[in-house]
């Protein structure tokens, strides 16, 4: 499976510490002027904000898609434990 293939390489290389992988998820959208849909899964990627370049990098190296989807949230809060830990891991 691609997902966890991407998520294995970018745990190994230290560019996400943690990734969680949602399987079968039905996605609309417009592609190339047509409206199309396909069954995909969602990773959900835990990174920092100083490693994200490098990790969307690879993301795009690694996946099949033209066009995968990749975008960043903030994280407004967490835990001091968690964030230290997810610091630590890349």
């Amino acid at each position: 499976m691609e997902a966890q293939r991407i998520a294995h390489a970018v745990v190994s290389e230290r560019l996400a510490a943690c990734v969680n992988i949602l399987p079968a998820i039905q996605s609309v959208y417009r592609w190339q002027e047509k409206i199309e849909s396909a069954e995909e899964v969602l990773m959900l990627m835990k990174t920092t904000q100083e490693r994200f370049p490098a990790l969307r990098d690879r993301i795009v190296q690694l996946h099949s898609y033209d066009t995968p989807e990749i975008v960043a949230l903030t994280i407004a809060a967490g835990t001091e434990k968690y964030l230290a830990w997810l610091g630590s891991q890349v």
